[in-house]
């Protein structure tokens, strides 16, 4: 039996893999995908011809459904979406901007469009827009976030309560028991990051993906708010950053200490001193590498298991 998330995407579980920069090319949608979930290629740290290549790529090594991410400041967003036309790309997840933009444009091409939001403000606009589905990601989440630091068992009812369509829920979900207290709270499925950042096939360096299986309660912040937020992982240039809004930087000066590439080098070359290294705070939860079929069947099974511990509670 499914739900609207698995009928709206036809996949199995209503599990989806994050878009995330630097850790999400073709090997891994295409794992998750053809282990049952939704495998998602995250365009936000690709050259218009890098994605038409990985999507190429994605659809050789899966004949399950796939998305793209693509957030909306790129730079080249145009270009992104007459490739995804061109390369007859079915889903798409868009973030960070205003989903009228390019929400008619993808559903006049037959794409099933998904919007991510952290806020009810958004989730409306989103939902007007006309979006098949919200992604809810509350504050816990890596990379890129919300600024009102809603967190995601806050953020779920109230978005549920606000639109009709379908509620992916995000942020703080890598187990198989918060994918069920997410579900109990009205989603009907999840996407996963930061469980997916440290599989075998994500496009993460080995070193990144070692510190994150490290990292302790704690060790990720939400920095650069007058920028735009972003959840980091504890290393000298987050330091750095902490020091610079402590002392009152302003958008110059933060926009100088990041300089270019950065999450580049920190996420996909493993410079752990100096790169920007966006995660998620289930981090401290994670504790092996493992292939993202074994990501994906854990998670469903602990959250049987989880539902049926439920249902034998005695009150």
């Amino acid at each position: 039996m499914g739900n609207r998330i698995t009928d709206l995407f036809n996949i199995r579980f209503p599990i989806i893999q994050a878009g995330m920069v630097w850790c999400s090319g073709w090997r891994l949608a295409s794992a998750v995908s053809n282990a049952g979930g939704l495998g998602i290629i995250g365009a936000g740290s690709m050259y218009p011809e890098v994605l038409r290549d990985h999507i190429r790529k994605c659809k050789a090594a899966t004949d399950k459904p796939f998305g793209v991410n693509v957030p909306l400041m790129y730079p080249q967003v145009k270009e992104i979406m007459d490739i995804l036309v061109e390369e007859g790309v079915k889903i798409v997840f868009t973030s960070a901007g205003n989903p009228a933009t390019w929400t008619s444009f993808l559903k006049e091409h037959q794409m099933t469009v998904v919007h991510v939001i952290a806020n009810t403000k958004f989730a409306l606009k989103a939902e007007a827009s006309g979006v098949d589905a919200v992604v809810a990601e509350g504050f816990e989440a890596g990379g890129h976030n919300g600024r009102e630091e809603t967190t995601t068992l806050c953020l779920i009812p109230l978005i549920k309560k606000a639109v009709q369509i379908p509620v992916i829920a995000a942020g703080g979900i890598g187990s198989g028991a918060a994918m069920l207290a997410v579900m109990a709270l009205g989603a009907e499925g999840v996407q996963v990051g930061s469980a997916f950042a440290v599989a075998e096939e994500s496009s993460a360096h080995q070193h990144f993906k070692e510190k994150i299986l490290q990292a302790q309660e704690g060790d990720t912040q939400l920095r650069m708010k007058s920028l735009v937020p972003v959840r980091l992982l504890s290393n000298p240039f987050a330091a750095a950053v902490a020091k610079a809004e402590a002392e009152g930087a302003g958008k110059e000066q933060l926009l100088e200490l990041l300089g270019r590439a950065r999450a580049k080098a920190g996420m996909f070359e493993g410079d752990l001193e100096e790169g920007e290294l966006e995660i998620g705070q289930v981090s401290a939860s994670l504790t092996k590498i493992a292939s993202a079929k074994e990501i994906l069947e854990q998670m469903w099974q602990d959250f049987l298991a989880e539902k049926e511990r439920i249902q034998q509670l005695k009150f």
